[in-house]
C-alpha cells in the first residue's frame, strides 16, 4: 500500500522522467511490447504452447519469451515466420500499436454520462473520454463527479487500479480505508481504490471533482 500521506515535494525530488521529453527509444519500446502481445493472443487463441511454436519458426523458447514480453525487435523474417507459423496476417502483430496511437477530445458538455455504482447514491458519472486498449497495457478512465443535495454519502466503493481526485469545486469529506480526507478546491487524493472509499459527507455543495481511474487491461 503506497503512502498517500507523502508531501508533493519529497516525491517530486525522486522523480526522474521528463514528461516533455521525446524519447525514440521509448517509441521502439512502446512498439515491441504492442508485438510480444499480439504475438502472445494469437498463440493462445489457437491452444499453441510456446515450444511447439518454437518448432513450428525454428526459433528458439528463449527468443520467442523474449519477443512475447517486449524485450527484444524482432526482425522482420522473424515477424514472417510467426505469422505462417500462426496463419495470420504479418500487419496483425502491430494492430494494438496503430490502436495506440489515439486521442479522445471531449468538449465541454458532451462527455456521457454513464451507469456506475455510484448513480443508487445519486452521483452523476461523466464520463470524459475511454480508449479501451492500447500498448501500455493500463487503461485509463476519467470521469467529471458531481454532487448535489440530492447526493447521499457513499463511503464504501471498491473496485481494482489506482484512481486520483482532482477537487474542482465545493468541499467533501472523503474516506480511504481508515482516513478521512478533507477535500477542498485545488486539492488531490492518489490512492489504491480497492480499499473501501468514497464521500463520507458533503460539506459544501454542489461539488465536483475529477475522477481518475487507471487500472491493467484483460489479455
Amino acid at each position: 500500500m503506497m503512502n498517500i500521506e507523502k508531501s508533493t515535494a519529497e516525491m517530486a525530488s525522486k522523480l526522474t522522467q521528463d514528461p516533455h521529453r521525446v524519447s525514440e527509444s521509448g517509441r521502439e519500446k512502446v512498439l515491441e511490447v504492442a508485438i510480444g502481445r499480439e504475438v502472445r493472443a494469437f498463440r493462445r487463441q489457437q491452444n499453441i504452447t510456446v515450444a511447439e511454436l518454437a518448432d513450428l519458426t525454428g526459433l528458439s523458447i528463449g527468443m520467442l519469451s523474449k519477443i512475447e514480453n517486449g524485450n527484444t525487435s524482432p526482425s522482420l523474417t522473424t515477424l514472417q515466420a510467426l505469422s505462417n507459423a500462426l496463419s495470420i496476417p504479418l500487419t496483425s502483430f502491430f494492430r494494438r500499436f496503430e490502436e495506440s496511437r489515439q486521442a479522445v477530445h471531449t468538449k465541454s458538455g458532451e462527455g456521457v454520462d454513464v451507469e456506475h455504482h455510484g448513480t443508487r447514491a445519486n452521483h452523476q458519472y461523466n464520463l470524459l473520454g475511454h480508449i479501451g486498449s492500447n500498448a501500455s497495457g493500463v487503461i485509463v478512465e476519467p470521469y467529471l463527479i458531481t454532487l448535489t443535495a440530492e447526493s447521499d454519502v457513499f463511503p464504501t466503493f471498491q473496485h481494482g487500479g489506482i484512481e486520483t481526485i482532482y477537487m474542482l469545486e465545493g468541499e467533501v469529506d472523503y474516506r480511504h480505508g481508515d482516513d478521512v480526507h478533507q477535500l477542498k478546491p485545488g486539492d488531490t487524493l492518489f490512492f489504491d481504490a480497492d480499499a473501501p472509499h468514497g464521500p463520507e459527507r458533503l460539506v459544501t455543495l454542489p461539488a465536483r471533482y475529477l475522477s481518475i481511474i487507471s487500472y491493467p487491461q484483460t489479455p
